[in-house]
This record gives structure tokens, sequence and C-alpha cells, in this order.
């Protein structure tokens, strides 16, 4: 919280209130006139004008949270795919998208701005250039938005299922054949960290799954989200009985002591915002996936 009150002097007489406070404060004119009209900054107890003149024994009270300064780090990512307009970037397992309570350095967002001139979010400024999300744990392919006019196209797009989103997923037990759970997911009225299929409060979900290969106890997936809620995927997945291995919220123990889920997002297909070409881009598949099922060829 930064708190401060300027007396004014002959010297500022009829200087505007803005200019005064930019050369006293560390924050920008615009960021200055929002609290002005917002009454974090007071002129002789009252809401006055930016453009206000003024007088010799003015009182200014300025009291305000002080904004997170969003900085440029060097962090691991890949970079599959970049135009003019936006790029798709490959997530590591366990990176945080975005800063917030508690981590306001290391997360995607802060090597955004290290990797790319150009983001846009013209909705939240403290989460440049991110259209959609992952989980810290989910790793695999985002869209990022680079220009304006392709970050409210790809908002758009996005509610309305018009981009094509597939997932790898190892989960608990075999599965025979593709199945399709359509069940609404809402928030746990137990546990409000979690989600869960539940009627109350709820909106429609629905989620395809494609049976790539069984090996010892276990199905890996190709998931496709046909809507796109929080923890959707694990969600269904744990509704049905087969909850994604490492998953710690939704799954089971396993004797592997994997407690990193294994999802991945590993292809994405849409109608270019801009150019109107079609993009498509698989991500490898990831090290820890093979890893995971080696284990089972080196058993038998």
């Amino acid at each position: 919280m930064y708190k401060n009150t300027f007396v004014i002097n002959s010297e500022f007489v009829d200087s505007r209130l803005d200019k005064y406070l930019n050369k006293k404060l560390e924050i920008n004119r615009s960021q200055i006139k929002k609290h002005i009209e917002s009454g974090n900054i007071l002129l002789n107890g009252k809401i006055v004008k930016a453009g206000y003149s003024l007088k010799k024994g003015d009182i200014i009270t300025v009291s305000y949270e002080n904004e997170r300064q969003l900085l440029p780090e060097k962090i691991n990512f890949k970079i599959l795919y970049e135009d003019d307009y936006l790029a798709i970037i490959s997530k590591p397992q366990g990176l945080v998208v975005h800063p917030g309570a508690g981590n306001t350095s290391g997360t995607l967002v802060n090597g955004l701005l290290y990797r790319f001139k150009d983001l846009s979010n013209p909705i939240d400024k403290e989460r440049p250039g991110i259209v959609h999300r992952l989980d810290k744990d989910t790793s695999g392919l985002m869209i990022i938005a680079k220009k304006d006019e392709a970050y409210y196209k790809l908002i758009e797009m996005f509610k309305n299922h018009k981009i094509e989103k597939h997932y790898l997923a190892i989960v608990h037990g075999i599965i025979d054949e593709d199945f399709k759970v359509d069940a609404p997911i809402g928030r746990d009225p137990n546990n409000r960290i979690k989600m869960k299929v539940i009627e109350e409060n709820s909106k429609p979900s629905s989620t395809s799954f494609h049976v790539l290969k069984n090996f010892d106890k276990f199905t890996l997936l190709d998931v496709l989200l046909h809507t796109g809620r929080t923890h959707q995927i694990r969600v269904h997945l744990s509704y049905v009985n087969h909850p994604v291995v490492g998953d710690e919220t939704y799954g089971v123990k396993n004797k592997y002591k994997i407690n990193k889920q294994l999802l991945h997002a590993y292809k994405l297909k849409f109608i270019h915002p801009i150019t109107g070409k079609v993009v498509e881009i698989i991500d490898e598949f990831p090290e820890r996936f093979t890893d995971f099922m080696s284990i089972f060829s080196e058993e038998k």
C-alpha cells in the first residue's frame, strides 16, 4: 500500500493536478487519472478532475495498492509457430501461466515478455498475450495473442468452440473402446477449490475420448474438448472412474509415486483469425509419458 500527503506551495500554483503528481509518483499519468477518478487521490478531501489547477495550500492525499510490475524473465518454453498476430508455444509442466497471489515472477507471462516484442490483452494488463490457460501441472500448447485484432477474435473463437483442442492423457484402468462424457460441471460445494459433476450451479460440459493404447493397468487416450470448463478433462475422467495418473486432486495414489498429472495439450487446429488459413500444430510426445510407459516394457 502506497500512502502520502502533499501540500502545494507557491512553486506549483496553477499546475495541473495530474502533471504535478506525475513528477511525485512512480506511476504514469493514465494510472494517476484512474486513481483520481476512483477516489484514491483526493484534493482537500474531495474528488476533483485530473486537470484541476492547483492553488497554494491545497492538500493532496494519496492512498492506493501498489500495482504489480511485470518484468521480463528468461523462462524455458518452446515456440512452435509465430506470425505478426499470434504465436503458439508449448508450456512446460509445473509452470504457472500468469502472476497471482504469491507468484509475481517465474510465470509464463514473465517469459512471454522476455521472448516477444508485441503482446496483446486489452482486458487484463497483468496477463499480456493470454487468451486461454492451462493448469500449472498440465503441459502443452497455448495460443498467444500479439495484436489486439487477433486477441478479440481469438477470445470469440474460444467462446464459440471454434478451436479444436486435443490432449494426451494416461489414465488408470483398461478402456476398450472410445467414449464420450456429457455431464455438467460446477464448483464442489464441499470443497471450493475443486470442481465436480453436479446438476446445481453448473454448466453443460462435453468431452470425447479416443483410445490410443492399453498397457498393463493403464490406457493412453486422445482427448477432445467440446467445451472449456475448469479442470474439465480431469473431472470427467474421475467421474467415469478412470482418473488421470498423477492427478492428486481428482485421482488416486499410484505405486510409482507419480505426483504430476500425465496430461498434455498436444494438438491445436483452427482457422487463423486474420489470414483465414488453417493452422494445425502438433507438439512432440511428452518425455514423461514415454518414461512412464517404458516402465512396463522393462517389467515384461
